[in-house]
């Protein structure tokens, strides 16, 4: 089930733990979608994306942060006009291949209808388009704690989250980890957390992050059937006409005939 968004806001933007975190994963997403490669571009985020989203303000030619009903909705970012908009989990207020960058945050972990979820994320990439899908890790301590949000709905592994984007048309490109440090309020901790995330990425495997970022690409498929052909029968009869003698009554040429596309 979804989070409150008001729980989520008061971790983020009102802990110490939430800000931390919010920064280790942004800065893992920038590594990913350099925020000057967006100009021009649509980014969109579902859930409770908004802490990922702010780089991209002043690049994408356009931001739109999504959240699902079951959450709630608050207005973003804070000083300027709203970006955020409340939405069905399974029909977004988007054009099919509108979107160039999609990020999920407490989006598909949290959501009941999982599968539903990533077939709207596939509807509105276009083609070249990515999906960024930041999950609790089934492995980690973070998942483990329910003093986070991400102690709440369901852990993946890395291998179950690719398997299902492979079912659902995607095709998984890089993961990594954010997130090394415990869950804790202790100052220690805190105040460490910038040397723990750097020395995670450089010794640690993924299996030791509190979450992690999955990247996918949607899979372009290629249309099937049997190809379309123009078929004439005689071509040449097109000139009886010409040769007939005078009075005699024009032969029309038969119509051309069509192979019908099989469905699959």
């Amino acid at each position: 089930m979804h989070l409150d968004v008001l729980d989520l806001r008061n971790f983020y933007y009102r802990t110490k733990l939430g800000r931390v975190a919010q920064r280790a994963i942004r800065d893992q997403l920038v590594d990913f979608w350099p925020a000057e490669e967006s100009r021009g571009q649509t980014v969109a985020g579902f859930g409770f994306a908004v802490p990922l989203l702010r780089p991209y303000l002043g690049q994408a030619r356009r931001v739109i942060a999504l959240m699902p009903g079951q959450q709630g909705v608050m207005p973003w970012p804070q000083g300027l006009p709203n970006l955020s908009v409340l939405c069905e989990e399974t029909l977004w207020p988007l054009e099919t291949g509108s979107v160039d960058r999609l990020v999920l945050l407490h989006g598909l972990d949290t959501s009941d209808h999982p599968a539903e979820v990533l077939e709207e994320c596939h509807r509105v990439l276009g083609p070249g388009g990515k999906v960024t899908f930041v999950v609790p890790n089934r492995s980690g301590l973070w998942a483990r704690r329910d003093v986070t949000p991400f102690g709440y709905g369901r852990p993946y592994s890395s291998g179950q989250l690719e398997a299902q984007l492979l079912r659902h048309g995607f095709t998984p490109e890089r993961h990594v980890a954010a997130l090394f440090g415990p869950p804790s309020e202790k100052r220690f901790w805190l105040r460490s957390s910038g040397m723990w995330e750097k020395f995670g990425r450089q010794v640690f495997t993924s299996l030791a992050g509190g979450v992690f970022l999955a990247e996918a690409s949607k899979m372009l498929q290629t249309p099937g059937g049997s190809a379309v052909k123009d078929m004439v029968r005689d071509p040449l009869r097109v000139l009886d006409a010409v040769n007939a003698p005078a009075g005699a009554k024009p032969v029309r040429s038969p119509a051309p005939s069509l192979l019908r596309i099989r469905s699959r």
